[in-house]
């Protein structure tokens, strides 16, 4: 059982936030190569990108809906359970890849020609995520261990695996991109393969860690390897709404994205700038978001209420203490960080003004995400969707008028960011103010 001190909350938080930044680096570097290589390269893997990381997201999700509830069975002593869910979780992961792999590749590239407005652009995301489309096998496995490790608490296992993921993808976008050490010049594709292939490796790392740990051998967790359809139940009835949650979210960002493509070239760069520098701010908000869903989770099945209040509070100290640490470039030297992405003179100036500008939104998101994921955390899995489509519906509306209607300044546009979060922060107080989501069941 995790404790409350602030010691054990970083603990748990520092090694995801410690994947995640690595994340952030890899996408810093993926972009910044690729600007550099060409400018049309790196709009069209932006926007790949993004609808790549859509349909990802629902391999999340039900691997969130796993932690959930893996955490809660660890929290009511009844961690025998753990080897049905890890083995359900695998089995409904490569249900879901078989579609989504079939998407990627057989419905995507008439839609991105469709809505495109820039045939070159087009082509570009459809040749970066018809290979990156391969790495979701690999998420198959690896989804499932980190599922089971976060609900144990044991997040380095999930650091190391993304150091190792960093390196190889760095390693070979250096190698792909440019064509260094006699391997062919492959510009886009080669970004597209460097993340495919380093996605393998950090796959087989945590396979064989998961092989050789004691852990897995006292939960026997390849005992049930088959799909049980009581557990599938479970977790889709958890899960579910957390895989409808993130695909809606990211559908809205890559719509949004659409639509700024539309605007004109310009300004899809500068907000691809943004975009890449964006994750940085993630790094406090997704490590302290999965710590939060994995204490309440085993606080509530310890039915101490008492504890829950704590953590909340401590958690949402730490977030903005991080934040300040990871995203306070953006206000104190924007343009400085700009140039670590695209060092183009005719990018920088509005790129900085923008980052700059939005820096408040990641504030209102850092306090709005832990109440957000105090729902997730306690099985209230569908009321976080109504939250999340409640905020995209009134986020798509105002960008559509800025947009299409108002035709406003990309800076402008990008006010859209405060509109949501907002949103998200209020609905979250309303629901744990007002409903009775500590009884829920799972």
């Amino acid at each position: 059982m995790l404790d409350l001190r602030y010691r054990s909350i970083l603990a748990m938080a520092i090694p995801l936030m410690g994947s995640t930044f690595i994340q952030s680096v890899v996408m810093i570097t993926d972009s910044s190569f690729l600007s550099r290589y060409d400018t049309v390269a790196f709009d069209a893997a932006g926007n790949g990108g993004l609808i790549y990381i859509t349909l990802f997201i629902a391999l999340v999700g039900m691997s969130d809906g796993s932690q959930i509830l893996m955490a809660r069975r660890i929290g009511q002593q009844k961690e025998a359970l753990l080897s049905r869910i890890f083995g359900t979780t695998l089995f409904t992961n490569l249900l879901m890849v078989l579609i989504l792999f079939s998407i990627i590749q057989w419905v995507m590239p008439d839609l991105i020609r469709g809505y495109t407005v820039h045939s070159d652009v087009a082509e570009g995301q459809i040749d970066f995520i018809k290979i990156r489309g391969y790495a979701m096998f690999f998420g198959i496995v690896s989804l499932s261990i980190n599922a089971y490790f976060m609900a144990m608490g044991r997040t380095l296992v999930v650091l190391i695996s993304a150091v190792i993921i960093a390196i190889s993808n760095i390693g070979l976008d250096y190698l792909l991109i440019f064509g260094n050490a006699g391997l062919p010049k492959m510009g886009l594709e080669g970004a597209a393969w460097a993340s495919t292939i380093a996605d393998g490796t950090g796959m087989l790392f945590l396979f064989i860690v998961l092989i050789f740990s004691s852990s897995q051998k006292k939960h026997q967790l390849f005992s049930q390897l088959n799909l049980n359809w009581k557990s599938m139940k479970e977790l889709f009835k958890l899960g579910s709404p957390i895989v409808m949650q993130g695909v809606v979210a990211l559908t809205t960002w890559t719509i949004f994205f659409a639509w700024i493509e539309q605007m004109g070239k310009h300004e899809l760069t500068i907000s691809q700038n943004i975009r890449s520098l964006y994750f940085l701010a993630f790094v406090p908000v997704w490590g302290f978001g999965a710590t939060t869903k994995t204490y309440i989770s085993q606080y509530l099945g310890k039915g101490d209420m008492e504890s829950i209040k704590t953590i909340i509070k401590r958690i949402q100290l730490l977030t903005i203490l991080f934040l300040v640490l990871f995203f306070h470039g953006a206000l104190l030297y924007p343009e400085k960080m700009i140039k670590l992405i695209n060092p183009k003179v005719e990018y920088v100036a509005e790129s900085a003004a923008i980052l700059q500008y939005i820096t408040g939104s990641i504030l209102i998101y850092g306090v709005g995400s832990v109440y957000f994921q105090v729902i997730n955390g306690s099985g209230n899995t569908r009321y976080t969707f109504f939250v999340e489509l409640i905020a995209v519906i009134i986020y798509l509306v105002v960008a559509y008028l800025l947009i299409k209607v108002y035709e406003v300044s990309i800076f402008w546009v990008w006010t859209v960011e405060y509109v949501y979060f907002v949103c998200m922060l209020v609905c979250s107080i309303i629901y744990l103010r007002f409903f009775n989501w500590q009884k829920k069941q799972i």
